[in-house]
């Protein structure tokens, strides 16, 4: 069972909300404080973080930058006006999906299980391409779709599962040019809201991470491409 930790000052949000992912074979753990949540976040394993923006101690984004400092957790931020520039704040910071209070609870765990899904591969994933080839290998970079890892320049480096699987849907077909709704639509399903503001930051996060690499191409009003050479394996 998938251990989710929820960090939400709302005392009366964790109990319902726990016996609800129950039936979707989630645990869900609840903590009050962000400081609480840091510390079972050390001393406990989760698959995944639900982050509230608005929290004693430090607000939701401090909190999704210090996990970011030392963990790749799926995080899912809950924004309570369903602003959009808390949307971009909390993706630019590292988070992986956002969804405005009120929520539905069956839309809260549909999010949950779409970030779980990205954080490895299973029956829902890409066998195909995975078993044809388990590592796709580029000039200075490397994926190796088994283990989920991305090594650049001979030193590996720490994705977030977004981040991950957009280089992955580009690594499939280099050269392709991929609409940021193409990106959407396989990212986040097709029942998503678009919102493409979205793509373009995950994408800026994803260049910083492979510089020195000059991986990702922007052709205007068309999308994104993969901009390296295919080496032999």
């Amino acid at each position: 069972m998938h251990r989710i930790l929820l960090i939400d000052d709302d005392q009366n949000l964790g109990p319902p909300l726990a016996t609800y992912f129950q039936r979707f074979e989630l645990q869900l753990v609840h903590a009050t404080r962000p400081s609480e949540g840091l510390a079972r976040l050390r001393i406990e394993s989760f698959d995944a973080a639900i982050l509230d923006v608005m929290l004693p101690e430090m607000d939701g984004f401090e909190l999704c930058r210090t996990i970011r400092k030392d963990s790749d957790i799926p995080i899912i931020m809950l924004t309570a006006r369903g602003d959009v520039m808390d949307r971009v704040v909390g993706l630019e910071l590292g988070a992986d999906d956002y969804l405005p209070k009120p929520f539905e609870p069956r839309e809260l765990v549909a999010r949950v299980q779409t970030v779980l899904r990205r954080r490895k591969p299973n029956g829902n994933g890409n066998p195909a391409v995975m078993s044809a080839a388990p590592t796709l290998q580029f000039e200075g970079l490397s994926i190796d779709t088994a283990r989920r890892s991305v090594t650049r320049q001979g030193q590996e480096i720490e994705l977030t599962g977004t981040e991950y699987e957009l280089l992955l849907l580009l690594a499939r077909e280099p050269g392709r040019v991929y609409s940021r709704d193409d990106i959407l639509n396989q990212l986040r399903g097709h029942e998503a809201e678009l919102y493409t503001r979205a793509v373009d930051i995950v994408v800026s996060r994803l260049r910083k991470k492979l510089e020195p690499l000059d991986c990702i191409k922007t052709l205007r009003n068309a999308g994104y491409s993969l901009a390296l050479r295919r080496t032999p394996t």
